[in-house]
């Protein structure tokens, strides 16, 4: 059991096979089931990096800030100034100690 596109059980049907698919009991799952779509979709993405499965890890951000009346537009924007204002993760670099 795992949570799919929206559309994926229309398909399984098109296909002439059956499927038994319900939405979620409420929010709690929902969230439960996002978090483990990300970490499946991330793990995907860490085995065999694409555009395809980095698509479906946005996908999944999209749903998580659906889940939570955030703007994907707000959501680019604040991410675009805390790069500029801190920079990204690009270098990679690991902060060990602060004294």
């Amino acid at each position: 059991m795992k949570l799919v596109r929206d559309y994926i059980p229309d398909i399984i049907k098109e296909d002439g096979k059956t499927c038994v698919s319900r939405g979620c009991v409420d929010l709690q799952e929902f969230n439960d089931r996002l978090r483990d779509k990300m970490i499946e979709e991330t793990d995907e993405f860490l085995e065999e990096p694409s555009y395809e499965e980095a698509a479906d890890m946005y996908e999944v951000l999209r749903a998580f800030a659906n889940l939570y009346n955030l703007d994907m537009k707000m959501v680019h924007s604040t991410a675009d100034a805390k790069r500029n204002e801190r920079g990204g993760f690009d270098d990679g670099i690991v902060l060990e100690k602060v004294e």
